[in-house]
């Protein structure tokens, strides 16, 4: 077996975590590379020797079988950039909060990984959005796809923007908004939700709009099908705006066209000791427990 190892940052109090990831991959002998910049974090305080590292996405094809992230969500998020069309299942090990994606308890380790060797876990697939532009944007066709959702939003204003909206090339709506969320099944539960989406179980072949704070009330979130393609143009009394796609981040101006579709490649999420979407939800969003004492 091979795998890749990524973080974002090294926390202290992930210390006897990763210790016992690495001794649990010396021992069942399991070849394993980690991200440069994490790397560098790890070895100024857990002793690693001869341990090699990846920088790009170039450097991960199909001799790796998983990638684990040692985090939360957010983790994962950033571990697709490097992922990519390559097809690696992810293994997210969760020593964030919430973890909706990083369904293996930081308690766990030993115990995932016999599984993985075992092969006694499944495989999900999870939908992505693809995103282009029209002019097209510096920067933005080498990671032009996110998780989540894609979003606009206001920048240097309070005032409300105005998203005009089209779906197969239809006239919807111009919503006026601080922003505009298309999220997947996998975003659903994130900033979505938060501004009143609904949740969506991932293997529905939907997405979601939902307006950020709409000026016009009567504006409500809408699912559609995933082979809907959806262009919007912004205007306001500024003329930048936030284009973000997960947590990347680049600036649009009104004179810019959005197209958004289903991307031509999905991500592989690994589930283990059978921790489903809907256990999550209820564990996560503690559904059917009485917390008012």
């Amino acid at each position: 077996m091979k795998i890749a190892i990524y973080g974002q940052y090294y926390k202290p109090e992930d210390k006897i975590y990763i210790e016992e990831l690495l001794k649990a991959l010396e021992i069942h002998k399991i070849e394993f590379v980690i991200e440069h910049n994490y790397y560098l974090g790890l070895k100024k305080h857990i002793k690693i020797l001869n341990v090699k590292t990846f920088s790009s996405h170039t450097e991960l094809d199909t001799t790796f079988n998983f990638m684990f992230t040692i985090g939360g969500d957010g983790t994962i998020l950033r571990a697709v950039t490097f992922i990519r069309e390559s097809n690696i299942p992810i293994v997210g090990i969760n020593t964030g909060r919430l973890g909706f994606l990083a369904t293996v308890q930081k308690e766990e380790i030993t115990t995932a990984i016999k599984l993985l060797l075992e092969k006694k876990y499944l495989i999900h697939k999870r939908t992505l959005l693809s995103v282009t532009t029209t002019p097209e944007i510096e920067g933005l066709a080498s990671l032009n796809f996110a998780l989540n959702e894609v979003s606009v939003n206001r920048k240097n204003t309070a005032s409300m923007i105005t998203i005009e909206t089209y779906l197969d090339q239809e006239y919807l709506t111009s919503y006026w908004a601080d922003g505009l969320i298309i999220a997947t099944p996998t975003g659903s539960t994130g900033y979505s939700l938060s501004c009143g989406g609904p949740i969506i179980i991932p293997k529905a072949k939907s997405f979601v709009l939902t307006p950020i704070a709409p000026h016009n009330l009567n504006a409500r979130p809408l699912i559609i099908p995933n082979e809907t393609k959806i262009k919007m143009t912004v205007s306001g009394r500024e003329d930048k705006f936030f284009l973000s796609l997960d947590s990347r981040i680049t600036t649009i101006n009104s004179k810019t066209e959005i197209f958004v579709e289903k991307s031509n490649f999905t991500l592989k999420i690994v589930e283990i000791n059978q921790q489903t979407f809907i256990k999550t939800l209820r564990d996560k969003l503690l559904w059917g427990q009485d917390v008012r004492n």
